[in-house]
């Protein structure tokens, strides 16, 4: 079955990935492994909620060298991910959607740190796009972290 066939049949809206803006970039804590130099980004206006309930987002990762990888990711609430493409140096948007995963529950998952934080705040999706966009500026979701306003 072609993956544009499994989209219909999900009811998953297909989304083309959006230009990533680097202006507006905003550092996010991914505890990936600890022994990582690695520094990750979310481009804020990149993040959206649509019909289908899925939080999409541009996820950057830098090397300390400053060489990147660029994603284009989806999470389905909350505990499925997906890479729908791969950001190349041109700026254009490579790669085919691969298939939903589990967001591994353990803390070295960068998917599990953006859903539990930031984007599934009691196991639910964010109501609108400026809700995952204001989580993302302070930092986590004030329904995970009461404090952060």
């Amino acid at each position: 079955m072609k993956n544009e066939d499994r989209l219909k049949q999900s009811g998953e809206v297909l989304v083309a990935p959006p230009p990533l803006d680097r202006a507006r970039l905003v550092e996010v804590k991914l505890h990936v492994s600890a022994d990582t130099e690695f520094r990750y980004y979310v481009d804020q206006t990149s993040v959206s909620v649509g019909a289908d309930r899925i939080v999409r987002y541009v996820l950057v990762s830098r090397s300390p060298s400053g060489a990147e990888n660029v994603s284009f990711e989806g999470i389905r609430c909350p505990g499925d991910y997906r890479v729908y493409a791969v950001g190349r140096p041109d700026g254009s948007w490579g790669g085919r959607p691969t298939e939903w995963r589990e967001i591994p529950r353990n803390a070295n998952a960068g998917q599990n740190t953006l859903a539990r934080q930031y984007f599934c705040p009691g196991r639910h999706p964010i109501a609108s796009n400026d809700e995952g966009q204001r989580a993302l500026r302070a930092g986590g979701h004030p329904g995970v972290f009461p404090e952060v306003r």
